[in-house]
Formats: structure tokens, C-alpha cells, sequence
């Protein structure tokens, strides 16, 4: 009788212990799906409760792509159209294989080669369990980095037969998209700065006669690690500089750093580039792919690799202590020399890089400064100049900067003009004209004229105005608003604002605050009336604009102030 009753007692036990283990299988739920689409391709973010267990395939005429999220339920609001996307056009619920699995349907306008895999969640706190699909606009989706989403070929043969081709310098905003990197204390993202301070660097590259700034990404999404890399090498970069901002569990650290390569690092990236002969054939050029084609000795391909990447090392140090120097002008250093780690970005063998930290966005000062404009400008212009100095000093063959200081000859190109060829070359008017005996400033399509050489003053970088600039602004959401309205109102895309602000649906609450990142010169002119006590220095202060500048947006002919008056307060 005691056997029966304990026999009865464990298989109920046994029971509710499987009910248990049954119920919390099926108590997965999909919260959301997010969209970010990028030049390349676009990639899907579904958020679910707890790890997620799924399976997919695709199908045709239609394109489709079909996944099935096992033992899950959805709060997700479905469908959801998608309207800035190469590829993907509306992502739906469907009729599930059984019952508890939930069925998500993607609408493609073209075949994609979907790639899956689940994310954990992220150590702040700010995501949980996720399924990424990332589906690739076309074949050649790895190289990207420009702003109409096609590569920025940057062919060097012509030019450097002529002694003229630019530098070519890929900058790299970290993070972005789905990976907003490190917080601030503000909830202000890692990747809105680094983003801004790129920008502005590839603008000051870009004044330098002979260099070109290349950027891995121009907007709010992101980019694959290994691709970044690829961006660099297939616009045949000369260095790859990757911008981020530090961050600690504690407020008290501050200051910039820069990061290289270390050799534990970059001796495993050779033992792996020499097992993929593809790759090893796209690094050497000919000797790869006499190496690749003949399967040669790995002792050959090891050395190959070795001094590649021992100069990209060599070149990345010596990159970086012209960084840290210039930065140290204008902003606290962390540390004061080059720090050796391992990072994915600077992997690269061919390419010298540097990763530059350029402050602690986890300290409420530098927060703020990171996202001040007047400081993105001194840190995009120190950069600059520390690149121009770097390759000043270390010029590659058959660029504009190698052949500076020869005497060269140049054809006259539709649209030239003396006074830019002679901003080209690092020359003056005057020069070019003694040489050449010209007795005027007039010159012909095709008429070769000879550069002097013999120049030794330093290569200046121009100071470059920004005249794009972006802040984010907290709208709160009023009677009669609605996300067309408010995009209109800003300037900005419905699809930009869902994003920002992680909206799956556009419906919107009375009261909602909304983030959205607006041009300055589309944001909404703000007025202020006087109050008795005021005057244009305090008021300009408190709106963090110069005092000039509400002069002029007023019209204003002396200081002084009526209580009462209303000033229009420029956003610059």
C-alpha cells in the first residue's frame, strides 16, 4: 500500500514536472520585430522573450523568405511594411506548420541569400534575445561605403602613372544601427558621435589637395565587422582609421587613446589568411595567386603575410603618435602613447590601422562634450592633421603628395582654373606662371603646363565650416499629431524617426516623447520673449548661440532689449 502511494505521488509529480517544462517551452514571445536597411543590405531585428529556437526557407514567384519561431507567440503588431529597403518590402504573420510555432513571412522584391543567428542579451541592459536576418541587396554588397550605396571605386593606375593619384584614408564610424555601442549618462549612443566626428573628419580630409576620405558607413546602420575591413581594401585605401568613445562602470575615467594591432593578434590573422588562399591571392596580388593556383609552400605565403603585415604594424604606431600628438592639443589624453590590442577592425595585414578612442562617453563631461559640435570640429581637425602630417612625412608612391616637391608635367582639364591647379599642387599663381612664361591667367582645355617643384613649406589642412549640422531634439507628441505630421515638421523620414525611437507600430500616445535627429537648418526657429533683467549675452548664452548671430537673425541695431520684445533665435 506504501509502494502504491509513493508509485502515485511520483507520477504525479513526474506530470506537473512536465507540464512545467512543457508550459515554459511555449512561453517564448516575439515583442517586436525592428528594421535597418544600409546601402548593402538590410537587416531585420526580432525581439523575443528568451532564446529562440527556429527554422526557415524560401520561395519563389513570389520571392519569400518564411521562418518559423518555435514554441513562440506574438504581441508584435503585424504587418509591417517597409518602404526604404532594397530588398524587402513587408514582413508578415502567416498560418503556422502547428500550433504553437509562429509563422513570420518576408516579402522580397528580389532573391537574397538570408543570413540567420541569435544575439544574447547585450551586458546594459539595452536589448534583449533577438533573431537577426541580414538579407544583402546584391553580390556585391561587401563593398559599400558610399552615399548612394555603391562603392567608391577609387582606381589609382592612371593616376599614379602620372604622379597625381589621391590618398585614399577609410574612415570608420563605429557601431551603428542595431549596435548603438556605449551609453552615456544621458542615454546619449556611442554611434551618433562617432558618426558626426567622420563626417566632419572626411570633409577636413577632403580640403587636402591629394587625399580623399572614404566613409565604411553614412548612417544609422550597421556594418559587419570583416566588412569594414573590405570597404577599406576595396577603394584601395592607404590607412583605415576607426573612430569610437571609451566607456567604464565607473563616471571618473576620462581622456582619448589609440589603438593598434598587437603581434599576438596579428600572427593569428596570419596563420588564418594563409589557409584561405582567396583571400591571400586578393592581399599579394600575382604572387597570391600564383601561390593560391599552385598550393605552395605555406612557408612562402607565411613570410609574405609576415611582412605585411610587420609594415602595417610599423606604419599603424607610427599613425598613432601623430593622432595622440594633435589630439592632445585639444582634448585630455587617457593614454599618453599608442595601446596594443586586439580588435577586429585593425586586423586587416595590408592596410595600417588605428582605432582611436577619442574620449570616455561613460564621463558626464566628455558626454557632453562628444556631442558638442565646436569639439567634433577640434577633434576631426587634429585627426586631419595628424593623417596629412603622417603621410607628409611617409608618402606613397605615385601619389600628389610623393611628387610634390618634383617638377611635373599637367593637363589642362575642363573647368581648371590656375588658382585651383596651384591649390592642387601646393603652389602659387605666380610660380606656375614664371615657369610656364604665361602672361595672363587665361589657359585652354589640353594645354600642358609644367608644376615647379621645390616646395618644402608644411601641407596645410584647411579649416572646413560644416554646413550640415545635426542635433537630436525631444518632441512630445500633441493632439492631432501624426508620424507623417511630425516627419514634415522635421524634415525628416517616417521610417528615421521609428527607428530612433524603436516604434513597431505608427501609432503614437498623447504626451509620447520622441527623439529625432534633425538638420539645423530644417529645425523649427525658435522665439523668446524678453523678460525685465534680460540681456542679448544671457539670452544668447542660455540658448547656446553667440550673441552676433541673434544680432543678424533679428536685424537688430544695438543692444538694447524691450521687456516684452520677441527674438527669433537662430539654431547656429
Amino acid at each position: 500500500m506504501l509502494i502504491g502511494s509513493r508509485l502515485r505521488l511520483f507520477v504525479v509529480f513526474f506530470t506537473l514536472a512536465i507540464a512545467f517544462i512543457t508550459s515554459n517551452a511555449s512561453a517564448n514571445v516575439l515583442e517586436g520585430v525592428r528594421v535597418w536597411p544600409s546601402p548593402d543590405e538590410t537587416r531585420v531585428v526580432i525581439d523575443v522573450q528568451s532564446e529562440v529556437s527556429f527554422t526557415y526557407f524560401t520561395l519563389t514567384s513570389p520571392e519569400r523568405l518564411v521562418i518559423d519561431l518555435k514554441n513562440t507567440s506574438s504581441k508584435s503588431k503585424l504587418p509591417m511594411k517597409v518602404t526604404d529597403s532594397d530588398v524587402l518590402t513587408k514582413i508578415r504573420a502567416s498560418s503556422p506548420p502547428d500550433k504553437g510555432t509562429y509563422r513570420l513571412v518576408f516579402e522580397l522584391k528580389k532573391k537574397s541569400p538570408a543570413k540567420l543567428f541569435t544575439l544574447a542579451p547585450t551586458p546594459g541592459g539595452q536589448y534583449g534575445h533577438r533573431l537577426v536576418v541580414d538579407l544583402p541587396h546584391d553580390d556585391a554588397s561587401s563593398q559599400g561605403g558610399s552615399s548612394s550605396g555603391s562603392p567608391t571605386q577609387v582606381s589609382r593606375d592612371a593616376s599614379q602613372f602620372y604622379g597625381n593619384a589621391n590618398i585614399v584614408v577609410a574612415i570608420d564610424a563605429g557601431h551603428g544601427g542595431e549596435d548603438p555601442g556605449s551609453i552615456g549618462p544621458t542615454r546619449k549612443y556611442e554611434k551618433n558621435a562617432t558618426l558626426s566626428i567622420s563626417k566632419k573628419l572626411v570633409d577636413q580630409l577632403d580640403a587636402v589637395p591629394g587625399i580623399k576620405g572614404v566613409l565604411t558607413r553614412r548612417g544609422d546602420y550597421f556594418v559587419n565587422l570583416n566588412k569594414r575591413s573590405e570597404i577599406a581594401r576595396k577603394n584601395k585605401a592607404h590607412l583605415l582609421v576607426s573612430i569610437h568613445a571609451d566607456a567604464f562602470s565607473s563616471p571618473k575615467p576620462r581622456g582619448a587613446s589609440v589603438f593598434v594591432l598587437n603581434t599576438r593578434r596579428a600572427n593569428t590573422e596570419i596563420a588564418r589568411w594563409v589557409e584561405n588562399h582567396e583571400q591571400q591571392s586578393e592581399l599579394l596580388g600575382g604572387a597570391g595567386q600564383v601561390l593560391a593556383k599552385n598550393n605552395s609552400d605555406r612557408n612562402v605565403s607565411q613570410t609574405l603575410l609576415d611582412l605585411q603585415f610587420s609594415h602595417s604594424q610599423k606604419e599603424g604606431y607610427k599613425v598613432a603618435t601623430n593622432i595622440l600628438s594633435e589630439m592632445g592639443k585639444v582634448a585630455h589624453l587617457h593614454k599618453a602613447d599608442p595601446v596594443n590590442a586586439s580588435l577586429a577592425v585593425l586586423k586587416s595585414p595590408d592596410i595600417p590601422s588605428v582605432l582611436v578612442e577619442t574620449g570616455f562617453i561613460s564621463n558626464p563631461t566628455e558626454e557632453q562634450l562628444l556631442f558638442q559640435r565646436s569639439h567634433q570640429d577640434k577633434l576631426a581637425r587634429a585627426l586631419a592633421k595628424a593623417i596629412t602630417q603622417y603621410f607628409e612625412e611617409n608618402p606613397p608612391e605615385g601619389t600628389l603628395f610623393a611628387n610634390r616637391n618634383k617638377t611635373q608635367k599637367y593637363k589642362v582639364q575642363r573647368g581648371d582654373s590656375l588658382s585651383a591647379i596651384a591649390h592642387k599642387y601646393g603652389t602659387s599663381i605666380e610660380a606656375i606662371k614664371r615657369t610656364n612664361k604665361l602672361t595672363s591667367n587665361s589657359l585652354s582645355v589640353g594645354q600642358v603646363i609644367t608644376i615647379p617643384g621645390g616646395i618644402s613649406s608644411p601641407i596645410p589642412v584647411p579649416v572646413v565650416s560644416n554646413p550640415v549640422e545635426t542635433e537630436t531634439i525631444t518632441h512630445t507628441v500633441a493632439k492631432g499629431d501624426y508620424l507623417g505630421k511630425i516627419a514634415s515638421t522635421y524634415k525628416v523620414s517616417v521610417a528615421e524617426i521609428k527607428r530612433e525611437n524603436s516604434l513597431k507600430s505608427d501609432t503614437l500616445k498623447l504626451g509620447q516623447k520622441l527623439r529625432i535627429t534633425v538638420s539645423l537648418k530644417d529645425k523649427p526657429l525658435r522665439k523668446h520673449t524678453v523678460k525685465r533683467g534680460e540681456y542679448l549675452g544671457k539670452i544668447s548664452s542660455q540658448y547656446g548661440v553667440d550673441v552676433e548671430s541673434v544680432r543678424k537673425a533679428n536685424n537688430l541695431r544695438s543692444d538694447q532689449l524691450a521687456v516684452g520684445q520677441v527674438l527669433i533665435i537662430p539654431n547656429k
